[in-house]
């Protein structure tokens, strides 16, 4: 199975569609006024789809178990085809398309069980997903043109050469993924001044997103919030939250993080671990989902 502990839960749709077509009126007749033997074809129908939903993950080896939050099967005939449409809802990890078309075929399958004695020409025609939305596929496309980004690295040991860098060079590699790749890159040691400078430095130059990482802890040395809170004009708490949440799912170490965010002027500063754990985390929690905050923005400019 796909590892997915690295996604953040989310709000997930799915619908999925069938058609069934039968060779005879006589068979939608019967369909309609419910005089099939074997049942009403609607509702024994509509039941064994919400059960293969539900059940997906125990047929399909690949699939992961999913919460299933909303399930609705509707029904509409047309001359000699019957049209299902599956929508299923969660919030999780990963989506629930093959639930939605899992539960369409055994829709149609149980429909063609129980009109099969009636029609000997009923045929499932197609099996289909019609739509799909959550997660960061969707959030991927609201990216607003090209964003400017600097990644600091706030380390006495690696400004002084006697350690490598790794979380600045993953989080560069990270921000790639998102397509930002005019980055800037620098080291700095745990100076408060030299870190409020380079912050200061930055967003003076007009770069939209400034991420420092290291220097959020509780140690003496731990000092970039401290740097940084000063320097904010417009604070964001909701983005540190979320980050201490998604961390705090993986390690209980997550809320001894005192990283914080905001604007200052037109640029989103973010205090990251120095950790290559933290780090990913980090840029796991929050990506791209920040990255609507530049489309609001650009919006709201526009409207000016």
């Amino acid at each position: 199975m796909k590892d997915i502990l690295f996604k953040s839960s989310t709000l997930r749709k799915a619908i999925a569609t069938a058609i069934v077509q039968v060779s005879q009126a006589d068979t939608m007749l019967a369909v309609l006024n419910k005089t099939v033997p074997k049942g009403d074809v609607f509702e024994f129908s509509r039941a064994a789809g919400l059960l293969a939903i539900k059940k997906t993950s125990d047929v399909i080896p690949d699939c992961h178990p999913v919460p299933i939050e909303f399930a609705a099967i509707t029904f509409k005939t047309e001359k000699q085809s019957i049209h299902i449409s599956v929508e299923v809802h969660t919030i999780y990890k990963t989506g629930v398309e093959v639930e939605a078309m899992h539960g369409a075929s055994i829709v149609a399958l149980t429909i063609y069980d129980m009109l099969k004695p009636l029609d000997k020409g009923i045929e499932i025609a197609s099996i289909r997903l019609e739509k799909k939305s959550g997660g960061k596929s969707d959030n991927r496309k609201k990216q607003v043109g090209a964003i400017r980004c600097a990644v600091i690295v706030c380390s006495d040991s690696i400004s002084k050469g006697n350690a490598k860098d790794e979380s600045g060079k993953i989080i560069i590699e990270k921000l790639k993924e998102y397509g930002i790749e005019n980055t800037s890159y620098e080291v700095v040691p745990d100076d408060f001044q030299l870190i409020q400078q380079e912050a200061v430095k930055y967003s003076g130059q007009g770069y939209e997103l400034i991420l420092f990482t290291g220097g959020t802890g509780v140690s003496p040395k731990d000092l970039t919030p401290d740097a940084i809170e000063p320097l904010i004009e417009t604070q964001i708490p909701g983005i540190m939250e979320a980050a201490r949440n998604y961390g705090q799912e993986r390690t209980p170490y997550a809320m001894l993080s005192r990283g914080v965010a905001g604007f200052i002027k037109n640029s989103l500063v973010i205090t990251l671990p120095g950790s290559v754990s933290g780090s990913i985390d980090t840029m796991n929690a929050l990506f791209p989902y920040v990255l609507h905050l530049f489309a609001v923005r650009a919006g709201e400019r526009h409207e000016k």
